[in-house]
């Protein structure tokens, strides 16, 4: 529409053009059109498209806005409310609960996945499992196996500890206390008395064996044995045998020696003093008188032989005959 007012050569340029929507100008055309949708920043927000209708005439407020996701879904003059359920796509998958809180298309990657055990996460599905035997260091400790029953479900504190040498001996969320006698084993062999004080799978290698002569050892058996006879220089001497009846005990001076010439006589602790008359063997023959002055282990070979023309040998037979 256009006006001029004064309408006198004096007041050239003073009209004014106006457009339906009220623009005006003065001494020239008005631009009337506006493209609402061009406007910044956008009037719709994403995802969503705007749509100006009628910009020739350059009418306000007429825009409108299409949401992406759903045609049908629109607003004037202002931004539409796009309903969009993430969860409809199942995002998190199998086990895991989802919830859109907004389900709008402006508020996209806002759902949540939630395991059975109550870890969550947004935007994207949780990790739910956790073994929690894996964790360093290990939850139950030497001479145990670590089981984690419900590692799918995230559950914690249900691990379970098996001792390795009792199976029925087991604990959850913590280490088990594994009673182990290692006495049972028998690491002392015969003639020896095991103790085990703690009895734990802790305390491996703390057993001590006992001799009975006292003699003790941890860890291993006791050297219990000693035998006197195998000294240096031998404990009888020559002509006599050496028996420690009682090695086994440990048993210190209760040795015995036993003369060879007669099994008899023996002494403990100490050498025997062993008779013996060499002419008992008649080492001198026949026609000759034989002498044995000390009778003793210790002074072989000194018997004497004499003939009866008197002629003497020591050690040997004589020779009596004389041409």
């Amino acid at each position: 529409t256009c006006n001029d007012p004064v309408k006198t050569v004096g007041s050239i340029g003073d009209f004014s053009c106006e457009c339906a929507n009220g623009v005006k100008t003065t001494g020239a055309s008005a631009t009337c059109e506006t493209d609402e949708c061009a406007s910044m920043p956008p009037p719709c927000g994403s995802g969503q498209t705007c749509n100006d209708p009628d910009k020739a005439s350059n009418k306000l407020h007429d825009f409108e806005c299409v949401c992406d996701s759903d045609k049908s879904v629109k607003k004037i003059d202002g931004p539409a409310t796009c309903d969009k359920d993430e969860c409809g796509s199942n995002p998190c998958g199998n086990g895991q609960t989802c919830n859109d809180p907004a389900k709008s298309v402006g508020s996209i990657g806002d759902f949540t996945c939630e395991c059975s055990n109550g870890v969550k996460a947004t935007g994207s599905a949780a990790t739910c499992e956790t073994d929690e035997c894996a964790s360093m260091p290990p939850p139950c400790g030497s001479g145990q196996t670590c089981n984690d029953p419900d590692k799918a479900s995230n559950k914690l504190h249900d691990f379970e500890c098996t001792c390795d040498s009792d199976m029925s001996i087991k604990k959850v969320d913590g280490p088990a206390t594994c009673d182990k006698d290692e006495c049972k084993l028998n690491p002392c062999g015969m003639d020896q008395t095991c103790n085990d004080p703690s009895k734990t799978v802790g305390s491996i290698g703390d057993f001590t064996c006992e001799c009975k002569n006292g003699v003790k050892a941890t860890g291993a058996a006791a050297i219990c044995e000693t035998d006197e006879c195998a000294g240096m220089p031998p404990p009888c001497g020559s002509g006599q045998t050496c028996n420690d009846p009682d090695k086994a005990s440990n048993k210190l001076h209760d040795f015995e020696c036993v003369c060879d010439s007669d099994k008899s006589v023996k002494k403990i602790d100490g050498p025997a003093t062993c008779d013996k008359d060499e002419c008992g063997s008649n080492p001198c023959g026949n026609g000759q008188t034989c002498n044995d002055p000390a009778k003793s282990v210790g002074s072989i070979g000194d018997f004497t032989c004499e003939c009866s023309n008197g002629v003497k040998a020591t050690g040997s037979a004589a020779t009596c005959e004389t041409d």
